[in-house]
């Protein structure tokens, strides 16, 4: 396929708001892409030239990009200036192209304005490997060899190609679905209607690779014919390769809990970050032996050299385990806050950072070992599994757990944990299999106490939709309130609060820089908000926010029915992606 047929149907899918009609274009557009292509197109459609879970970025910022355009831009003006040393004076074009981005809010939009039409012969498949050889240069001199190379990539093409090649660098594509609507239009491609989904799901949950199982469902279920429960009985969870990781849901009291699940096992709920542990005896093909994936399916290897110290603390020749990663004091060995752990997510200094604030793992569950996938075993049988592997417990500690169905035991369980600083307790269904997202009553957690996060027993989860400019005191920051929502089925992210409460003049400033790097000109299609509360600034659903409450009401100006009374804000939570926000249905049980 050309890569400007590829970009006019991106385009397309960026302009249509139901559902049905982008599931529908989006198959059509499966079915006409060669089969080579199917997983370039569907890690391109995300803004990546990878599955998520691997890292290859194009370390290319919007300044650069501004750079290259101006560059682009110079080749066809006649007359213009050159510095003292021969060079092209690009000052002033990049002054204009900073002003329209400014203006527009959207690189993407901007360069389609200015780029010269072309018509364009090269094929999705070209285009893919040139993004992919520009993403590999390293070393010295490399930012202007990027900038050189891309400006020649960006000379030969059409301004709407233009357009999502630089929004597909920055990973910012904006078409408004996600994996969950890539495999609604592979059903929709093969079978008419969504009769494959589900089949679908269940085999990305185990390997989180929208492209390979495009391509693995395409080849052999379209092409060949063959059933699907031939090639999914074949998809099974690998290591190295991310199982999306199961959620919890929320109820109000452990006797709720005890109604609606029977025989329980009940965890600590460690104030950590979520580490998915794959381990490899004879190594992946990089030569490391043990990996790490966030909650969100980032590669997080490089934040805990600790993990080197795994392939000495197991008998297990491969394993894929779920645990949360918690630092701790040296002296005392109590954990610390959240927020120190995350000290740890940065790129340098890791060494440094890692003797400042050692890791604990504390493991709770087992979904892979030497070949043999788990997630269908009932719990209580993967945590036997789980007590087999590990020689040494320190570094790595097999979370403790208990076994009941009995309510008063329940709530005491998660009071002694919220004494001993943690929050609390996850119950866990003895029987269940483990399954990525929220699905079913198999996994949730208790509230907190009355008073621990204002009147609302429970924090929140939001997405941050938008921001409204401030008044006052707060005009200075150009920020005064955030419009925040929670997601709702089909993908929906509906309006439950503005907030403007918990926002000190650090976090201010902190926020709108973040807002204004994803900053929007026109509302994201995901989005369902009413007239009344339109924003000053639109942003792409990237920044959660946690948010406590002093109660939930009935409101008829927030889409999502309800509204919170006295919101503030607690934290930002970097470690959780939009699709990970509270929803409308845990909404109810608050």
């Amino acid at each position: 396929m050309l890569f400007s047929k590829f970009a006019t149907a991106l385009e397309e899918l960026e302009h249509l708001s139901s559902r049905i009609d982008m599931t529908e274009r989006l198959a059509q557009l499966f079915l006409e892409l060669d089969l080579v292509e199917v997983a370039p197109a569907s890690y391109l459609m995300q803004g990546s030239l990878v599955p998520s879970y691997q890292s290859l970025e194009f370390q290319l910022s919007t300044k650069m990009i501004l750079r290259t355009l101006a560059k682009v831009k110079t080749s066809f003006i006649t007359g213009q200036t050159t510095t003292l040393f021969g060079e092209e004076d690009t000052s002033s074009v990049q002054a204009e192209l900073e002003k329209r981005y400014k203006h527009m809010g959207d690189l993407g939009e901007v360069t389609a304005g200015w780029v010269q039409p072309h018509q364009s012969d090269l094929t999705l498949a070209q285009v893919y490997e040139k993004l992919v050889a520009l993403a590999h240069i390293s070393g010295t001199g490399s930012q202007d060899e990027k900038v050189l190379l891309l400006s020649q990539l960006l000379d030969v093409v059409d301004p709407i190609s233009a357009k999502f090649i630089v929004r597909i660098i920055l990973g910012k594509v904006r078409l408004g679905f996600s994996a969950m609507t890539m495999l609604d239009a592979l059903s929709w491609a093969v079978v008419g209607d969504k009769a494959h989904r589900t089949q679908l799901e269940l085999a990305y949950l185990k390997q989180a690779d929208i492209g390979f199982l495009a391509e693995t469902y395409l080849k052999d279920v379209a092409k060949s014919k063959s059933s699907l429960k031939d090639v999914l009985s074949e998809y099974s969870v690998k290591a190295g390769v991310p199982v999306v990781p199961a959620l919890c849901h929320r109820l109000n009291t452990s006797q709720e809990i005890i109604d609606k699940m029977g025989e329980v096992i009940a965890e600590p709920k460690y104030d950590g970050l979520r580490v998915q542990i794959h381990f490899k005896r004879s190594g992946f093909e990089d030569g490391s032996k043990v990996r790490a994936y966030t909650r969100n399916l980032e590669d997080a290897t490089h934040m805990f050299p600790e993990l080197n110290e795994l392939e000495h603390a197991v008998s297990a020749d491969s394993l894929v385990l779920d645990s949360e990663a918690i630092g701790y004091d040296n002296e005392s060995g109590e954990l610390l806050p959240f927020q120190e752990t995350m000290t740890r997510k940065r790129k340098h200094n890791i060494v440094a950072a890692s003797e400042k604030v050692p890791i604990r793992f504390f493991v709770f569950d087992i979904l892979f070992r030497d070949g043999v996938g788990f997630l269908e075993k009932p719990l209580r049988e993967r945590k036997d599994l789980l007590e087999e592997v590990f020689n040494t417990k320190s570094t790595f500690i097999v979370a403790p757990f208990v076994i009941t169905k009995d309510s008063v035991l329940l709530r005491e369980y998660h009071e002694d944990q919220l004494a001993k600083g943690l929050e609390g307790a996850v119950i866990k269904k003895v029987d269940s299999d483990y399954q990525g997202g929220r699905k079913g009553w198999k996994w949730v957690k208790i509230k907190e106490e009355e008073g621990a996060s204002g009147k609302l027993k429970d924090t929140l989860d939001v997405v941050v939709m938008g921001y409204y400019a401030g008044r006052g005191k707060r005009s200075q920051f150009g920020i005064g309130a955030l419009l925040v929502g929670v997601l709702d089925s089909d993908e929906q992210v509906k309006t439950i609060a503005k907030i403007g409460t918990g926002l000190t003049e650090k976090r201010l400033v902190s926020l709108k820089e973040a807002c204004d790097k994803i900053r929007v000109s026109e509302m994201p299609t995901m989005y369902v908000v009413a007239d009344a509360l339109t924003p000053d600034v639109w942003v792409q659903p990237d920044v959660v926010i946690e948010v406590a409450a002093d109660e939930i009401t009935r409101s008829p100006n927030h889409t999502a029915k309800v509204a919170l009374r006295f919101p503030r804000l607690i934290t930002v939570r970097t470690d959780k992606s939009w699709q990970d926000a509270t929803t409308v249905e845990e909404l109810k049980s608050l």
